[in-house]
């Protein structure tokens, strides 16, 4: 692993971690409180966590490639393609919505936010375990990686 990774300053942390559960707090309430039917809110939760879970794999994925650590052409064009697909469904559903334009506007940038979020969070969470900050609890659990 690169050891030359400087932690993320815990102001960035906090703000990342902010920007995600805001993001998806706002999402979800918005939800909760929306007049529509519950399959159009299982939709929309739905692409939420998918949306959350392509980002963060894309990203690792990426920081993956960076490192040297393989990844397999496969999983990484399947990130891309998540990635895509899920903020291509957002905007199809919200097109197709019968919400205010103030609404589709507010779903679409507390998902954005949501996704920003996440990705910053697995960055933060990736940098600490590179500068070693969390090492000596590590060492105890996880396998040493392939190549180590």
């Amino acid at each position: 692993m690169n050891t030359s990774v400087q932690k993320p300053s815990p102001a960035f942390i906090a703000a990342s971690w902010t920007a995600l559960l805001l993001g998806a707090a706002a999402y979800l309430i918005g939800l909760f409180n929306a007049e529509m039917a519950l399959n159009e809110k299982g939709y929309y939760l739905t692409l939420l966590l998918f949306g959350l879970f392509a980002a963060v794999s894309l990203q690792k994925s990426v920081r993956d490639r960076v490192e040297g650590i393989p990844v397999s052409g496969l999983y990484y064009s399947l990130c891309w393609f998540a990635l895509l697909a899920s903020l291509l469904l957002l905007l199809v559903g919200l097109w197709n919505a019968t919400l205010l334009l103030s609404e589709k506007g507010f779903y679409g940038m507390a998902f954005a936010l949501s996704l920003f979020g996440a990705v910053a969070v697995q960055k933060n969470t990736r940098d600490l375990m590179a500068a070693g900050a969390d090492e000596p609890k590590r060492a105890a659990k996880l396998p040493p990686l392939p190549g180590e």
